[in-house]
């Protein structure tokens, strides 16, 4: 569910496993099913796994979520993540909207 700070409109998202991230971090995500399928992505994930980089278990893995600094392997599915970034958009604005001046 998406939160937004006392300092503006940060907004997070959770991708599951008890991983939390900011959305604005979010470069990227896939569907861990390609993986296998794009020697170019097995190459790279292989180089982050080397560099530590990737968070999270394989094993449970649907989606896979690239931020600025992280790789997290995500046990939810691309479109609950969507639906998750989406809420973060409708929170977002009903932020907005209660920040208005309701003085008549």
């Amino acid at each position: 569910m998406g939160l937004s700070n006392e300092m503006g409109d940060t907004m997070f998202i959770h991708i599951g496993n008890d991983h939390v991230v900011r959305a604005r971090e979010i470069v990227a995500i896939i569907d861990y099913s390609i993986i296998s399928s794009s020697s170019i992505i097995k190459e790279t994930m292989e180089h982050w796994e080397e560099e530590k980089k990737i968070i999270g278990p394989a094993s449970t893995a649907k989606s896979v979520i690239i931020t600025s600094d992280h790789v997290y392997l995500s046990s939810l599915s691309i479109s609950t993540l969507k639906k998750r970034s989406s809420m973060n958009s409708m929170l977002s604005k009903m932020d907005d909207l209660s920040s208005l001046d309701h003085s008549f």
